[in-house]
């Protein structure tokens, strides 16, 4: 259990809300046996997705791990059988597998499988999706590309600020091979984005070009904020958890201050209930909210709580902030009051410029809001570590 943690955030609180999580589980196990919730849901109930292909599959994994863990009750690995049959094909797939979001894929499904149980097969498929992560890598720019093709010259050299948890992918495959190039890839990647992503006010680009020939910086952009100039808040969630994990497999304080830093503007950029509005450059008005980057950065601020030195005066802050999220989520954010919907935290965004998932659950938000229950309970997630 988290040391120092305020009242508010009781055993008994995590206990009673990954209960509620269960029972929403237990819903889409009803429904989803070898195929896979949607990204967000549609009138608050997930479709059905058949292929995955989605950078989204493996949240549902995850959800069905960390109640395994929590439960012991072997019917989860039942229910996880098949996807991870389908993660196994997946890797061995070309064009299901050119994206940057082999980390998220496969550090939800195939990891824990390898982590807890030692699952051989599962551990092939994780070096190999390992594997194809670093051939997304150009040496001279540093960075992983995201999307597409290398040779697309419309995302060439484009890296994204949720690559950053993507890379635990990478740190782990190098503890468990043995091999350093992985941990350095990651690094390597981790530290352009902190020098290029992250802007002098400590908001941060959604997306930053890299000339990969010359390796020289050439501009951010947004593909689902406000504005190229405006913050994202879901990307600055992705940084606060991100840095957060590259700190804990590094030790490079650089990485501890980036995710401090990105915190404190994200802190300071909240509406009056605490949850964020879906780009950081609203604070007040009729915007859509966006629960699902709550969820994450409550596991980057327990992350963060893992390293920062007991004397350390930015832990009061972050620790009010969590307790704050944490208890605005569960009051008003979550499903609980309505059976029928399927997903676990409402009022969610997925993106306002591609009108799609708007004021809807994320199942990436039910997977954050659930892990943040569980390491408030049983300490840090081995998913990302």
């Amino acid at each position: 259990m988290m040391n120092q943690r305020s009242d508010v955030l009781t055993p008994a609180f995590a206990l009673e809300q990954l209960d509620f999580c269960k029972t929403k589980v237990d819903q889409l196990r009803s429904r989803f046996h070898d195929t896979f919730p949607g990204a967000n849901t549609e009138g608050l109930r997930y479709p059905e997705e058949t292929e995955n292909f989605e950078w989204t599959t493996s949240f549902y994994s995850g959800m069905l791990w960390l109640l395994w863990e929590h439960t012991k009750d072997d019917a989860y690995l039942q229910s996880l059988k098949p996807q991870l049959e389908s993660f196994y094909e997946r890797v061995e797939k070309p064009g299901y597998i050119d994206t940057h979001d082999l980390g998220f894929l496969y550090s939800l499904s195939c990891g824990p499988a390898m982590h807890l149980l030692g699952d051989e097969r599962a551990k092939a498929a994780f070096i190999k999706a390992a594997d194809y992560l670093k051939a997304r890598y150009f040496p001279e720019a540093g960075v992983i590309q995201a999307w597409g093709d290398l040779t697309d010259p419309e995302n060439r050299g484009r890296m994204i600020i949720d690559c950053l948890l993507n890379l635990p992918l990478l740190y782990q495959a190098s503890r468990v091979t043995g091999d350093p190039s992985y941990k350095e890839i990651a690094y390597r990647h981790a530290c352009q984005a902190r020098k290029y992503i992250i802007r002098p006010d400590h908001s941060t680009y959604h997306t930053y070009y890299m000339d990969v020939e010359t390796g020289e910086p050439r501009f951010g952009r947004t593909a689902q904020g406000y504005s190229d100039t405006s913050c994202w808040a879901r990307g600055q969630s992705w940084g606060v958890y991100g840095f957060a994990l590259s700190y804990a497999h590094t030790g490079d304080k650089s990485f501890l201050k980036a995710a401090c830093d990105v915190l404190d503007y994200f802190l300071e950029h909240l509406p009056e209930d605490h949850i964020c509005y879906w780009d950081l450059y609203f604070t007040e008005g009729d915007q859509p909210r966006d629960s699902s980057a709550a969820a994450v950065v409550c596991c980057g601020i327990l992350e963060l709580l893992r390293h920062l030195p007991l004397t350390d005066p930015k832990r009061e802050v972050y620790q009010k902030a969590l307790v704050d999220m944490m208890s605005s989520l569960a009051q008003n954010y979550t499903t609980q009051d309505n059976p029928e919907q399927e997903g676990i935290l409402r009022h969610g965004v997925y993106s306002i410029p591609h009108n799609r998932g708007i004021d809807e659950c994320m199942i990436w938000g039910d997977y954050y809001y659930m892990e943040a229950l569980y390491c408030l309970l049983y300490g840090p997630c081995c998913y990302w570590l």
